[in-house]
């Protein structure tokens, strides 16, 4: 005897912290650091194109229809290109144009920076 087909209800899950997190990390976007670094790797003179990919079948459309701007791989053209029409898309491009930010920034907002400051008693 078979014990049946056995679901759950739905939103079941919708409380369960490990299961909301690996949920969001798998459908995470590329930062904006990572994709910077990618164009100027590629944009390095004898560098293979950030788009280039060989024929992959584990890929939407093969992997021949990449987004560089936002790290995603598209089915056929005309997905592409609707995706380049897109607010997100957009967004994106404008966020990629700010410059790079630094560990020296990081530093330098968390107050861990050395100044130099002259002395407050200097000698006469």
């Amino acid at each position: 005897m078979g014990t049946g087909h056995y679901s759950r209800r739905k939103g079941a899950r919708s409380k369960i912290k490990k299961y909301k997190r690996k949920t969001w990390l798998c459908n995470r976007a590329k930062d904006t650091d990572q994709i910077q670094d990618e164009i100027e790797k590629a944009s390095e003179p004898g560098a293979k194109a950030a788009d280039a990919f060989e024929y992959d079948d584990e890929l939407p459309g093969g992997g021949q229809f990449y987004c560089v701007e936002t790290g995603k791989h598209f089915a056929d053209a005309k997905a592409l290109a609707d995706h380049k029409k897109s607010r997100y898309y957009k967004r994106r491009c404008k966020e990629l144009k700010e410059e790079k930010y630094t560990q020296g920034e990081a530093e330098w907002a968390g107050g861990m920076t050395k100044e130099k400051l002259p002395p407050a008693h200097a000698k006469k």
